[in-house]
């Protein structure tokens, strides 16, 4: 099971997210409680460099912002709504994380691998897992959306996605990660695979 942690904030998250193994760390780039600079992103992603694939979390994002974060902090992916990111100019080298959420209408023939999420972004909102099980039989879809350390072995049982996503659910309070529920979370949804 492919996991991802997202919003990282804080040395002491980065830190959890390695030591418990994630797959891949989010930094977020668009409006949030988790908002970082490029410049910050850097200094947090630093020790996950040679661990994990980094992404750049965004939402709309201009292309003089997604030319900052790529010169800046040089992500391995870019997370963006599918929609934003067909007007985006991105090196081919970098991955594209295309998201779908809930409230789109399903897509005929989905991206190889997306995120399914909420209808809003870094809410804690459930996903609909029922049409997210649809779409994970179409491409390998990265789980989103309300899941915690308590749900997910749930979340992966209804849906079969190929990975899984959490931000929120592993937080003690809005923004600030906590490394207990980081491992709670990477050990509930490899037990569930």
């Amino acid at each position: 099971m492919w996991v991802k942690i997202c919003g990282m904030t804080s040395e002491e998250a980065v830190a959890a997210a390695i030591a418990s193994h994630a797959d891949a760390l989010g930094f977020i780039f668009a409006p949030s409680v988790r908002r970082l600079t490029p410049e910050q992103a850097v200094q947090l992603a630093r020790p996950a460099r040679a661990h994990a694939s980094l992404v750049a979390v965004t939402l709309n994002p201009e292309q003089s912002l997604v030319d900052e974060i790529l010169s800046i902090f040089r992500p391995d992916a870019l997370q963006a709504d599918l929609a934003g990111l067909d007007r985006l100019q991105l090196p081919e080298t970098l991955t594209r994380l295309p998201v779908l959420r809930s409230s789109d209408p399903e897509p005929t023939a989905p991206p190889r691998r997306f995120l399914f999420e909420g209808a809003h972004s870094g809410r804690g909102e459930l996903s609909d897992w029922s049409s997210a099980a649809r779409l994970a039989r179409a491409g390998e879809l990265i789980l989103a959306g309300g899941l915690n350390p308590d749900n997910v072995a749930a979340a992966i049982h209804a849906v079969r996605p190929f990975g899984v996503d959490v931000s929120s659910g592993v937080e003690s309070a809005p923004g600030r990660k906590s490394a207990e529920k980081i491992q709670q979370f990477i050990a509930a949804a490899r037990a569930a695979s």
